[in-house]
């Protein structure tokens, strides 16, 4: 059982590979965190935007939203990255990544937050608007708020399930922490790197997860 520990979890190799998977972290880091900010904030235009009821543009969100929910975060960012170029469209590794996970994330929020703001009762739509408040203002002070806290359990579970796929990165050559861990076993021969990446792993997201749960406890609606 020693020399099993051992293999998966060598101190030698753990502290030579650390400075290069600690740089790697700080680039999941980075691509976790405007994935999110990015997501969420174009899921939310969206769902907005589709409550006004404009029918071609509303069709154009829906065809969005169900395209991107269909395929795979791996064929888009493929698609981004390798078949763009070929339209003379070029952009770096690092922010196609973003893209993708962003569209992706900004797909499936739009969805939460839409169920959401169809979820409040017709009477808050009425109440404020027969207050002398226009659409749009009863929209954001009003209804986006009630809708909000409705979604939250959802919405957090689907934002740490997308943004976990920054592993992907490593498909077009970001040198996030998979990509770091993969170089790093291949060069020792050894397991070690990806153990060492898996304790990274759990420093970004089980805060993450426990933030979410926080967040809902204090802010969900209480069914």
């Amino acid at each position: 059982m020693d020399e099993i520990g051992k293999f998966f979890f060598d101190g030698t190799i753990a502290a030579a590979v650390l400075p290069f998977l600690f740089e790697g972290f700080l680039v999941t880091l980075q691509l976790s965190v405007l994935t999110i900010l990015f997501g969420l904030a174009l899921g939310l235009a969206l769902a907005c935007a589709r409550a006004y009821g404009i029918m071609p543009l509303n069709l154009l969100i829906v065809a969005f939203v169900d395209i991107l929910r269909s395929l795979p975060a791996l064929v888009i960012l493929i698609c981004i990255y390798f078949v763009l170029p070929e339209y003379e469209i070029r952009i770096d590794a690092y922010w196609a990544t973003v893209l993708t996970l962003g569209l992706v994330l900004a797909a499936f929020s739009e969805e939460i937050f839409w169920a959401g703001i169809t979820s409040v009762p017709k009477g808050q739509w009425e109440g404020g608007l027969s207050t002398g408040l226009t659409f749009t203002q009863t929209l954001f002070y009003i209804v986006l708020y009630q809708a909000v806290q409705m979604v939250i359990p959802p919405l957090t579970n689907k934002t740490i399930s997308i943004t976990k796929n920054t592993a992907l990165a490593s498909v077009v050559s970001v040198s996030e922490l998979l990509n770091q861990a993969s170089s790093q076993q291949a060069l020792y021969a050894n397991p070690t790197p990806l153990t060492v990446a898996a304790l990274f792993y759990l420093a970004v997201f089980a805060p993450l997860v426990v933030l979410s749960r926080h967040i809902e406890s204090r802010y969900a609606v209480k069914r």
